[in-house]
């Protein structure tokens, strides 16, 4: 199937491009940023050889849907989606840190619990949590915006502003921020039968100076959800909890090996093993959103996205 997992476009007014983990950011004139969302998958800070059917356009319409749905609470970058895999906004300056939420003891955190650690990111954690159990309020643990081929690595609040990563008063938005969108992402979650477990949002500054959310927000490439029925049932009985996020990739990797570290190859992606992801991907979609996901023609991505681009900043 065709996938999109690099691209060369040149824009009018193009200045410079960017390439993430996922996303390619196209600065057009240092006004604008015409963000694309590959069908890269990346894990363990590592991108894949392949591309996943759809992820990208998937990616994108959940983070412009809750873009557009806390824009009451927070202001963010977005100006408009010309195209399924594509976001326009405001060109800005990111803030070096990743805000990192986390309701619940999973993932990374559950692992760093269960190896013996009872602080995260200058945060205390409680004695007696299991994997998977609520925290008595939520957490926030950022980590450093790493370069590509860079592990995040944690870091506590004390030590952002004691080496003035962000300042003080600018740390102090982006934390009311952090809270305001997690609790937004929580309600939104419930009513769809989900438990939002854990998150992470960026920030940046326009040219005005005006603090905003950018890249991405509530998707499974950057949050963790629980199917909220059963969920307290499985806890009591110790078992695994039946999750909508890119864990499953997680998982599957370490079943074969992988988890990013020196020396480890890579397992191969079969095109069976692509399919499903795909499928699953489409599955977080239709959960997250409430609504039946629509696939975009594939035939021809790359030109597809050139042209609505291109009329979109001809505009």
């Amino acid at each position: 199937m065709n996938t999109i997992t690099k691209t060369q476009f040149s824009f009018p007014n193009q200045k410079s491009v960017y390439r993430g983990k996922v996303r390619e950011v196209y600065n057009i004139n240092d006004e604008l940023l015409v963000m694309i969302a590959t069908d890269r998958l990346s894990a363990f800070d590592v991108v894949m050889p392949k591309g996943i059917p759809y992820k990208g356009q998937i990616l994108n319409q959940i983070a412009t849907r809750f873009m557009q749905l806390t824009e009451d609470i927070v202001p963010n970058w977005l100006i408009a989606t010309p195209d399924p895999n594509v976001a326009v906004g405001h060109l800005c300056e990111p803030f070096k840190v990743e805000m990192v939420i986390r309701g619940y003891l999973s993932g990374h955190a559950a692992r760093e619990y269960n190896a013996g650690k009872r602080i995260l990111c200058g945060v205390t954690l409680p004695e007696g949590l299991k994997e998977n159990d609520k925290f008595p309020e939520p957490i926030i643990t950022p980590t450093t915006k790493a370069d590509l081929g860079v592990h995040d690595e944690d870091i506590s609040k004390e030590a952002i502003l004691a080496n003035e990563i962000v300042s003080a008063a600018d740390y102090e938005v982006l934390e009311k921020y952090t809270r305001a969108l997690f609790q937004r992402g929580t309600e939104i979650a419930a009513s769809r039968g989900l438990i939002l477990v854990d998150t992470k949002y960026e920030f940046g500054k326009t040219k005005e100076g005006k603090i905003v959310l950018i890249d991405e927000i509530h998707t499974p490439d950057s949050s963790r959800y629980f199917y909220a029925e059963g969920y307290q049932e499985r806890q009591d009985k110790g078992e695994s909890q039946k999750q909508l996020s890119k864990e499953f990739v997680r998982q599957w990797l370490i079943t074969n090996g992988f988890q990013g570290k020196e020396g480890q190859q890579i397992p191969e992606l079969t095109d069976g093993y692509i399919e499903t992801v795909s499928e699953r991907y489409i599955e977080l979609y239709e959960n997250i959103l409430g609504e039946q996901f629509i696939k975009a023609d594939i035939s021809d991505i790359d030109n597809r996205i050139e042209q609505n681009v291109l009329a979109f900043l001809n505009k």
